[in-house]
């Protein structure tokens, strides 16, 4: 056989197999996953709250962390999650610059959901 034959048709196969790899991918990744960075940096101040990573509860806190923001994620989306988050640190600015953040229904709507699904992740997950 043409060795050019077989090398375009070695070539179309792996083509379509990563084209037909990377439509899978796409369709197994839930709407809900969280950019890593972003859990990661809930991990870390989670840990932060819960006594550092000095001492005999840094182990266990990691994964104990680690579980709240996977089940924080099984609860919000990362846009609501993002949103409560934001509305959270950005409604203790003071007087009416912070009123934007404090007072719509919105604002008050996700960081209701935020406490809720904590709520839910504190009581799933065992952070000492």
């Amino acid at each position: 056989m043409n060795k050019k034959l077989i090398l375009s048709i070695g070539l179309s196969a792996f083509i379509t197999g990563c084209a037909t790899t990377a439509n899978n991918s796409i369709e197994t990744v839930q709407k809900n996953d969280y950019p890593t960075r972003d859990r990661v940096e809930y991990v870390f101040n989670c840990i932060a709250k819960h006594g550092g990573l000095e001492g005999s509860k840094a182990y266990i806190n990691q994964y104990a962390c680690g579980c709240k923001i996977d089940k924080i994620a099984e609860k919000l989306t990362f846009e609501e999650y993002e949103g409560a988050r934001t509305f959270s640190y950005l409604k203790k600015t003071p007087g009416e610059n912070g009123a934007v953040f404090r007072d719509p229904e919105h604002s008050k709507d996700l960081r209701t959901l935020l406490k809720e699904a904590d709520q839910y992740a504190e009581s799933q997950c065992f952070v000492m």
